[in-house]
């Protein structure tokens, strides 16, 4: 299967250039039968969130994805990576136009997963020490760092939720059934139902 992926950020701007630079790319490469999949959409998104999330689901052994250029990806290096990472270790084809780019079974390819690997390993021991040294400013500045000892959080998993729960409880639900709904742990609703009072 080929997929032919576009991404624009807003409404305002047009997915035809992205699109018809992929149709001149198959023609001229004897490709047919594209799966357009295409949406408005910032490339900060969790790729869940996007129908990217859904492409990468689908995509399997021998299929292809061509786009006008890597950042249709996402808007950051780490998102890109990750998203090569994932179709490489699938051994689905990545052709990226403007770049003239292909991910795929080759040399080239092994070469980059190892790349892929140590931009990792580079990215998250710079944001290690990022964090450290920020950490360690603002407790010099004399900020508070986290919640005080004792002091309760504001924010719950199930904030919002207590009156549903309430409800659901009158109604003879169990906590394992009311926890898998809601996607949490049955302690974490034990905790929170007893924090509100929740019989």
């Amino acid at each position: 299967m080929i997929y032919g992926y576009i991404r624009v950020s807003t409404e305002k701007q047009t997915v035809k250039n992205q699109q018809l630079a992929i149709r001149q790319y198959c023609k001229a490469h004897r490709l047919h039968s594209v799966v357009w999949i295409a949406e408005t959409i910032s490339g900060t998104k969790k790729i869940e969130k996007r129908q990217l999330g859904n492409l990468l689901n689908v995509a399997t052994n021998d299929d292809t994805i061509i786009v006008t250029e890597l950042s249709r990806f996402g808007r950051s290096l780490r998102i890109i990576l990750d998203v090569l990472e994932d179709l490489l270790k699938r051994h689905v084809t990545v052709i990226a136009i403007k770049e003239g780019f292909e991910l795929g079974d080759n040399i080239q390819s092994r070469v980059l997963a190892f790349a892929f690997g140590l931009c990792a390993e580079v990215e998250r021991t710079l944001l290690s020490e990022r964090t450290k040294q920020g950490l360690e400013r603002a407790k010099k500045e004399g900020k508070q760092i986290g919640r005080r000892k004792g002091q309760k959080p504001r924010k719950y998993k199930l904030s919002g939720k207590s009156a549903y729960i309430r409800r659901e409880r009158k109604k003879g639900r169990s906590k394992r059934s009311l926890a898998q709904e809601l996607h949490v742990t049955r302690t974490t609703i034990r905790k929170f139902m007893r924090l509100k009072k929740i019989l």
